[in-house]
């Protein structure tokens, strides 16, 4: 996602943990620009999990995020006029966003 991962990581600590009915609550209303990435990487998670080739009775009431983190993708590098004839660079940051979802044991 193009968005740096300390940003993403803020977001996160607020899901990592809880059921997944709360987590797409707290992300539906939260301000970030990384809760929608968030909540769409959720609703996925959710959805291979139930698609999952097993023989037991799946129910998504019953999951919760067990793992949520972020790490750093490829930084896109751009220059800028800076006074005096220079250029200045500018860091277009990436992330890599993974979230696991499992059943409440």
């Amino acid at each position: 996602m193009r968005q740096s991962a300390k940003k993403v990581r803020r977001t996160l600590g607020l899901i990592r943990g809880r059921d997944v009915e709360t987590a797409l609550n707290l992300l539906h209303f939260a301000p970030q620009k990384a809760s929608v990435v968030i909540e769409k990487t959720i609703h996925s998670a959710v959805a291979n999990y139930l698609q999952s080739d097993s023989t037991e009775d799946r129910d998504a009431d019953d999951l919760f995020v067990k793992e949520a983190f972020v790490d750093e993708g490829p930084t896109m590098r751009r220059f800028r006029p800076a006074s005096m004839g220079r250029a200045s660079r500018i860091r277009k940051r990436s992330s890599h966003l993974t979230v696991v979802v499992s059943q409440k044991d």
